[in-house]
């Protein structure tokens, strides 16, 4: 990977996970388009305005008719605790901002093809196993996504950039024919 990739996803965790510590935007954003080769940059609300004009990276990037959504950090916040039941609010939490990226782009879990899961196994914001980890992410995954299953990949970690990340989600996403722009 070239050094300038993982800096730009260092950013991106770090604006991931400052962004869960935002309250919801106060007024509806329709999402900007910019036009970019072969696609678009989809900006769904003043979160993805800071990524793409501070940090330089697209949040939900569309090339034909494929969508790439940056990773979003599964993150704890300073009052939420570190157990299991903690976890999978701070995973719905997530699941729910990736769905909003989604629609902006005019997609849903249901167009996910792929998924990349980035998980601290050992770490300060989580108190429970590797395994509970998993399975409780999983819980909350299948509540959002129903099938048919995307391919997914998870690769446990040592760390994540920002404060109380306990696992970073990618995916990719193919549009239906007719919903590419």
């Amino acid at each position: 990977m070239a050094p300038h990739t993982s800096v730009i996803t260092l950013f991106a965790s770090s604006l991931a996970a400052a962004a869960l510590a935002q309250p919801a935007p106060t007024t509806s954003i329709v999402p900007t388009h910019i036009p970019a080769s072969g696609g678009e940059v989809i900006l769904g609300d003043q979160y993805d305005r800071i990524a793409y004009d501070k940090y330089g990276f697209a949040p939900v990037r569309r090339s034909g008719n494929l969508l790439f959504l940056s990773g979003t950090i599964v993150a704890r916040r300073a009052n939420e605790g570190t157990d299991v039941a903690s976890f999978k609010n701070e995973v719905r939490r997530t699941f729910t901002r990736l769905q909003k990226e989604l629609a902006a782009a005019g997609a849903s879990f249901d167009d996910v093809v792929m998924i990349n899961s980035f998980h601290v196994w050992n770490g300060p914001d989580f108190a429970g196993t590797r395994d509970e980890q998993f399975e409780a992410f999983e819980q909350v995954k299948e509540e959002f996504m129903h099938g048919p299953h995307p391919a997914w990949t998870a690769v446990g970690s040592s760390g994540l950039l920002g404060h109380g990340g306990i696992v970073e989600v990618q995916m990719i996403a193919q549009l239906p024919p007719g919903k590419s722009r």
